[in-house]
């Protein structure tokens, strides 16, 4: 019986690992190629073929992707819950698949979308019946990236057991090449999709990225076999709620200064505490009470609505503790947002001429982006980390929060040069009095928008997947897809908070006129957002150095660096 035992701890143990990263890596190249390849050039789709005004249709997309970044929460409950992250992960791929079905079948029929017009002619806008299949079809894309975002990350990082030294060390590279994998879809969807959409037909150019999603599926499926499916340890949110509402019952208790005292129990913290127990902290104390035994209590078996242990009230603890951090980047996704609605308006002006022959569309300038955003990945994985690893002793060169705060600094530079590029765009425009000819060509190199959009690829590289590693490193380990979902949940804030500005904006000011560019005043909206990002980058700095990082307990022995960061978080505890 014993030996049959080892052989099915050996054979558990042998699934996962690298071997299983090509299935995960060319689900999310494929999953990519088919959400960047819809998203990116959407907003000429909704202006030149639905005839949405501009801030309608600029609005339309960040409410969009606003909704398809706060469906994770949902997502990452039933997967962490009840379903396990694979089976969220294919049941919502599904659901995306049919929501790019009915938004190319849109594009193909005649009768689902407004007749097309001139540009001297008055363009009908699409009509309720039209607009409705479009919001089904984005919102059943919503619901299917909320099972997908916050699990595929997770998902693939549980492929690293984190109790084996050697595969400890493999987690923070697998976010590397996981942005890398997903930044090269993206670099493929906004050059060839974008150039069948522009060039082919809308019904073609959503077509393939909707094959792109069914052999996405099919691979990730296929892998099966090989995957490590850790079981979903129940639902997070009630052990947060059961902590708050023991911690109030014993509110007039005074605060136990021995921690001895506070409540341990390994065998029932055993499912959610696989890789290691959470110490207790000095900070929030008020929760602490939840773990206070009382003559009420029976230690034995808990009423956990009453009496938690010390691992479950620092969960609670740890959540709280990531909220700043994660509030910090919110403000950079709104920046990020406006490649994909304004940065592309004003490259539609420009002159995108490569050739004679051949014409960059504006929607493709992201590939400096994505492009730079790459680049800046291999380089930080094979030359910044091993340098800085002499000077830090960390095997990830700089902490994660470093790592944010370069980003964030990076950002701001990227809207303040935005905001000249748009004041160059302008007095070229008035210089050939295109001023108020918004059809007009600007005799002005669409090459100008270049430094723009590298450094948000460069601060992407830098901020995107610091905030990535943060979240899943100092979440607690049953909380992966929800502390994934968060930082899904930020770039939702982001995206809402831009349709926000926007709509303030446009309601207040002449700076961003529906249709004409050229009258308005962009680089004011530009340098807002600069403002605000200065703001915000003070805010990370202060957070981040009043940080407490989450004190774990290994259940084996550690690796050396991980005994450098125990000691650090033990003084800073």
């Amino acid at each position: 019986m014993e030996v049959m035992n080892k052989k099915e701890n050996s054979s558990r143990r042998m699934k996962g690992g690298m071997i299983t990263m090509p299935f995960i890596f060319a689900n999310e190249i494929c999953e990519k190629l088919a959400v960047v390849g819809f998203g990116t050039n959407m907003v000429i789709y909704l202006t030149n073929e639905l005839h949405l005004p501009l801030t309608k249709a600029a609005n339309t997309l960040t409410n969009f992707g606003g909704t398809a970044s706060l469906t994770p929460l949902v997502g990452a409950f039933i997967a962490d819950t009840f379903a396990g992250r694979f089976w969220t992960i294919t049941v919502a791929s599904i659901i995306y698949q049919i929501g790019m079905i009915i938004l190319t079948l849109s594009a193909i029929l005649p009768q689902l979308r407004p007749p097309s017009c001139k540009d001297d002619e008055y363009c009908k806008e699409a009509n309720s019946s039209q607009l409705a299949i479009l919001y089904v079809s984005l919102l059943l894309t919503a619901f299917g990236s909320g099972g997908i975002r916050p699990c595929v990350v997770a998902f693939g990082a549980d492929q690293f057991d984190e109790n084996d030294p050697n595969q400890k060390t493999q987690t923070w590279k697998f976010f590397n090449w996981y942005y890398f994998c997903m930044g090269f879809s993206m670099l493929v969807a906004v050059t060839v999709i974008v150039y069948i959409q522009d060039n082919i037909g809308w019904g073609v150019g959503f077509g393939v990225p909707t094959i792109a999603m069914l052999i996405s599926i099919v691979v990730f499926i296929f892998g099966y076999p090989l995957y490590r499916n850790l079981d979903p340890a129940g639902s997070p949110f009630t052990r947060l709620v059961q902590v708050c509402v023991a911690a109030y019952k014993k509110r007039k208790l005074d605060i136990v200064n021995d921690t001895n005292l506070l409540y341990q129990n390994q065998e029932l913290d055993a499912d959610i505490s696989t890789a290691g127990k959470l110490v207790h902290t000095k900070q929030m104390k008020l929760l602490d009470r939840a773990a206070i035994v009382t003559e009420k209590d029976n230690p034995k078996s808990p009423n956990l609505w009453r009496l938690n242990t010390v691992h479950r009230v620092e969960e609670l603890k740890s959540i709280i503790r990531m909220g700043p951090i994660w509030a910090s980047g919110i403000i950079l996704i709104t920046a990020y947002a406006q490649q994909s609605t304004f940065s592309v308006q004003q490259a539609k002006t420009m002159n995108r001429h490569l050739l004679n022959s051949f014409e960059i569309p504006a929607a493709s300038m992201t590939l400096f982006t994505l492009t730079t955003m790459l680049c800046t990945i291999a380089l930080y994985d094979r030359v910044f980390v091993p340098i800085a690893r002499k000077f830090t002793g960390l095997e990830r060169g700089i902490s994660f929060l470093s790592r944010m705060g370069i980003g964030f600094f990076i950002s701001v530079l990227a809207t303040l040069v935005a905001g000249f590029i748009e004041v160059k765009r302008k007095n070229v425009a008035s210089t050939y009095g295109l001023v108020d000819k918004p059809k007009s060509l600007v005799p002005i190199s669409v090459f100008w928008l270049v430094p723009q959009y590298c450094l948000h690829g460069i601060a992407e590289a830098f901020m995107s997947i610091g905030h990535l590693e943060f979240f899943y490193d100092q979440a607690p380990e049953s909380m992966r897809s929800t502390a994934t979902a968060l930082f899904w949940t930020s770039i939702s804030a982001g995206n809402y908070l831009s349709t926000f500005l926007v709509s303030l904006v446009h309601e207040f000011t002449n700076w961003l006129p529906d249709n004409n560019l050229n009258e308005g005043r962009l680089e004011y909206f530009y340098w807002l957002i600069t403002i605000l990002q200065v703001v915000n980058l003070i805010y990370y700095v202060f957070c981040a150095r009043l940080y407490t990082f989450k004190p774990i307990q290994m259940h084996k022995t550690e690796d050396l660096e991980t005994k450098k960061e125990g000691i650090e978080l033990v003084n800073n505890v």
